[in-house]
Order: C-alpha cells, then structure tokens, then sequence
C-alpha cells in the first residue's frame, strides 16, 4: 500500500490521485456572463447535488496552478450572481471539451464549441440547446478553499428552474438513464458514459431491508468462490430460505453466475439442498 502525506506532494502530484480516484464525476457545462453582458461558458466535473429541499447544487473551479489566477466563470459570478448548469450527455462531450480551452476573457465559448444559446426564464446568463437537462440557479454562496494554485472555490447554486429536453423521457415522464447517456469524467483524459454494458442496477438497503452478510450462513459465507459482492447481494433479501445449504463449490459457481445475471432468487434456488 502506497501512502501519501498530502503536506509532502506537490498540487500537481495531489490532483492526480484525487482525480483519478475520486471518479467517475459528473460533468457540469456552467454559463456564466459579466456586468458587460459577456457570456462565458466552461465545464467542471468537481460537482455535485446537494440538498433537494431547497434544490442546491455545487460546483468548484480551481486556481490555475501554474500562476494561481481564477477562472473567468468565477469572475463573472463575483459579478453577476447567477448561472446556467447544464448536464453534458455523451453527443456533446467534445463540444464541451472544447469549451474548456483558456480563452482570452470576453471570447464567447458557446460560438467556439458550436454549441447554441437559449435566453433563460429567471436569470441573465443563458442555457445550452444542445444539453438535455439546464438548471437555472441563483448563486447563494462563494466560499474559497485558499488562495493557492489548484485551490478551489465552492459555488453554492440554488436551482430556480430545470429545462428537460423530452427525448430522455420515460412513460411516466421521469428521465431514463440510458437515454440522458451522461458522461463522467475520469482522471487524465479519461471519460466514461451511463450506457450499455456500463449501467447496472443495485435494490436499495432501504426497500428491502437486508439480513446482511452477517447473518449468511456459514457455508456460503465462508466460501471460496463467492465475492464481497456476491454475498452482499445474497444478503440483500428481507428473509433467509427455510433450508440446508450446500456446500459444494461447483453449486457455488453455479449461484455465482445467477449473481452476475443478477438472478439473487434463482442463486439462493440453486445454493439449497
């Protein structure tokens, strides 16, 4: 196991290993404008939701390390305390890439990634066409993280309104997953998409509370072929089957293949005697 004291690493050195183990994380495009009416637009993947009563997101861009200067979005929100997040799907992750060039100030990035802007509802700056989902938000907070090259600072956004575009829709009028397709961003040059083999699906702990692991008996919870995973997900059940159990490792594979299909009933079937 490698250790590293942060105090002993360099912000460079630091990012690396913070990017490329805290990920994948989702991708905010963010338009911004100044007191001029210059329009900004850039993208950060340090970004999160928050609270959903009030709906906040938050995002952070980061002091340039190499001369410690801010971003134009957090000089134009210092400004005008309002911004436009939009979710970035994988049909315009290069469009958004771009956007992430350094510009000189007043260069508007919506017209070199190609991308088209749309006058908001409630704030000034305005929405993405081309994204799915725009959140339009009011700035609540700034809090800076320090002054150094790499530091970030958190822009606290409580959303006033959110713009889905209805092609990733369900029937009940709910957004899918696998039509949003949203990108995520990895470390280095690294993205990944919610699409395909990547997307699968976990019961929540809380629909159904789950005996645990703990409480597995003893011949499938000391079994050589099942993994952490396997056993969480056979412990995932409200109630143990009424039963011996086997203890043969060919009947082990066997309900581990079911768990991979995520077949939990049909591994618990075959594990009985």
């Amino acid at each position: 196991m490698k250790t590293i004291d942060t105090s002993l690493v360099t912000p460079a050195e630091s990012i690396q290993y913070l990017q490329n183990a805290v990920a994948p994380r989702p991708i905010a495009l963010v338009s911004t404008i100044d007191k001029q009416g210059n329009v900004n637009l850039s993208p950060f993947s340090f970004y999160n939701v928050f609270s959903s009563n009030p709906p906040i997101l938050v995002f952070s861009p980061s002091r340039r390390v190499r001369d410690t200067t801010s971003k134009h979005t957090i000089q134009n929100i210092e400004e005008v305390r309002e911004c436009v997040i939009n979710s970035v799907s994988y049909d315009i992750v290069h469009q958004s890439s771009l956007s992430s060039t350094e510009y000189d100030k007043g260069v508007n990035e919506f017209h070199k990634a190609g991308f088209t802007e749309i006058k908001s509802l409630k704030v000034k700056p305005p929405r993405v066409k081309e994204s799915k989902v725009s959140f339009e938000c009011k700035v609540r907070d700034l809090i800076s993280m320090g002054d150094g090259g790499g530091a970030g600072t958190l822009v606290v956004c409580e959303v006033l309104m959110i713009h889905v575009d209805e092609s990733v829709l369900n029937e009940r009028g709910l957004i899918d997953t696998k039509k949003i397709d949203l990108v995520g961003r990895m470390g280095e040059s690294w993205y990944t998409h919610s699409n395909g083999d990547s997307l699968f699906e976990i019961p929540k702990p809380l629909v159904t509370k789950g005996v645990g692991v703990d409480a597995l008996p003893v011949e499938i919870r000391t079994s050589n072929i099942f993994t952490g995973n396997d056993l969480a997900m056979l412990g995932n059940v409200e109630f143990l089957p009424e039963s011996n159990f086997n203890d043969d490792e060919s009947i082990h594979h066997k309900a581990k293949e079911l768990l991979k299909n995520g077949d939990v009933a049909g591994a618990w079937q075959s594990l009985m005697k």
